[in-house]
C-alpha cells in the first residue's frame, strides 16, 4: 500500500468514527432528558466529548500526514500526540462532572428518579454494538499505520462498551426498584452507576494520558535501545555501538547511533555495513528513520575478529 492509499484509509477510520459519535450523542441525548436518567446523561456527555476527540482525531491525522519541512524537519507525527493528550483531558474534565452531578443526586437531591422505558434499553444496546465496530475498525488502522491519534479514540470507545454495560445495570436496578417495594433502595442504582462509568473512564484517561505525555518528552520505546545495539554490534566489522538515540513522532521512530568501524577499512565498506544495520531494523520497527555515524576504532580497541 502506497503514502496516498495509507492516508485515505487514516482518514476514512477517523472520519467513520465522527459520524459514530453524532449519532450516538445525539440519541443519548433526547432519551436522558426524556427519562432524566443520570447514567444515560452521563454517557451522551461521555459520547459528545468522544466527538470532539473524534473530530480533533480526524484533523490529527490530516495534519500528522504532511511531510517533513524545513521549520519541522522531523515531519508533523507530534500533532497525533498532542491530539491524544487533548482527548485525554476532555475525559477527566466529563469524569469531574459526572462525579459531582451523581454525588448530588446520591446525597443532596435523592428524590430525584429517573424514568426507565424500552428506549433507555434500546440506546445503550445500540451504543454497545455501533461502540464494538468502530473500535475494532478503529484499532485495526492504528495497528496497522501506529497512529496514536487512532489509538486513543478506539481506546475511547473501547471503554464506552464497558461503560455502557454499567449503565444498562443501573437500568435494570431501577426497573426492580419500580416493581418491587422491598427493592426500592435501588432506585440509586443509576447514580450509582454513571459514578463507576466516571471512575472507568478516569482509569483509562490518566493511562493513556501517561502514555502521550511520555511520547511528546520524547522517551524511547522500553527495550528498542537494546534492540538496536544487538542488531548493530552483529554486523561484519562493527567494533562498537554507542550514543543510540530514539524519539516517536507519530507513526514514525528517529534512530540515530555511534558506531566505530577498523579505521582502516574503505568508505564503501563503511556504508555498506550501515546499509545493513538500516535494513535490519526496519525488519523490526517501520517507518523509522535511521541515522548512523561511523567513527574509527583506536587501534587497541579494534576486534581481534573483525567479525
Amino acid at each position: 500500500m502506497n503514502n496516498q492509499e495509507a492516508r485515505k484509509d487514516k482518514r476514512s477510520a477517523a472520519f467513520s468514527s465522527v459520524i459514530a459519535a453524532v449519532g450516538l450523542t445525539t440519541f443519548k441525548l433526547i432519551v436522558g432528558l426524556l427519562t432524566n436518567s443520570l447514567g444515560i446523561l452521563a454517557e451522551a456527555a461521555h459520547s459528545g466529548l468522544d466527538l470532539v476527540a473524534a473530530l480533533t482525531t480526524y484533523f490529527a491525522v490530516r495534519m500528522s500526514d504532511k511531510p517533513a519541512d524545513q521549520e519541522h524537519p522531523f515531519g508533523h507525527g507530534k500533532i497525533e500526540n498532542l491530539s491524544a493528550l487533548f482527548e485525554t483531558l476532555l475525559l477527566l474534565a466529563t469524569s469531574g462532572w459526572i462525579i459531582y452531578e451523581a454525588i448530588q443526586r446520591l446525597f443532596v437531591h435523592p428524590n430525584i428518579i429517573p424514568e426507565v422505558s424500552i428506549w433507555s434499553f434500546i440506546v445503550m444496546g445500540g451504543s454497545i454494538l455501533v461502540d464494538y465496530t468502530r473500535s475494532r475498525l478503529l484499532y485495526k488502522a492504528a495497528r496497522k499505520y501506529k497512529s496514536p491519534a487512532l489509538e486513543a479514540d478506539a481506546l475511547h470507545f473501547s471503554t464506552d462498551i464497558w461503560s455502557s454495560a454499567v449503565v444498562i445495570a443501573g437500568l435494570i436496578g431501577l426497573t426492580f426498584a419500580k416493581y418491587l417495594p422491598s427493592l426500592s433502595w435501588m432506585h440509586k442504582a443509576d447514580s450509582t452507576a454513571a459514578l463507576v462509568v466516571a471512575l472507568i473512564v478516569i482509569f483509562i484517561s490518566a493511562e493513556l494520558g501517561l502514555r502521550t505525555i511520555s511520547a511528546l518528552l520524547d522517551t524511547a520505546p522500553k527495550g528498542l535501545a537494546d534492540k538496536v545495539e544487538k542488531i548493530a554490534s552483529s554486523v561484519n566489522g562493527v567494533v562498537n555501538v554507542h550514543a543510540i538515540r530514539i524519539r516517536v513522532s507519530g507513526a514514525h521512530t528517529f534512530i540515530d547511533m555511534h558506531i566505530t568501524m577498523d579505521g582502516t577499512c574503505t568508505l564503501n565498506e563503511a556504508h555498506a555495513a550501515t546499509e545493513v544495520i538500516e535494513k535490519a531494523i526496519h525488519g523490526i520497527i517501520s517507518p523509522a528513520d535511521i541515522t548512523v555515524h561511523v567513527e574509527p576504532a583506536e587501534k587497541n580497541k579494534t576486534s581481534p575478529s573483525t567479525k
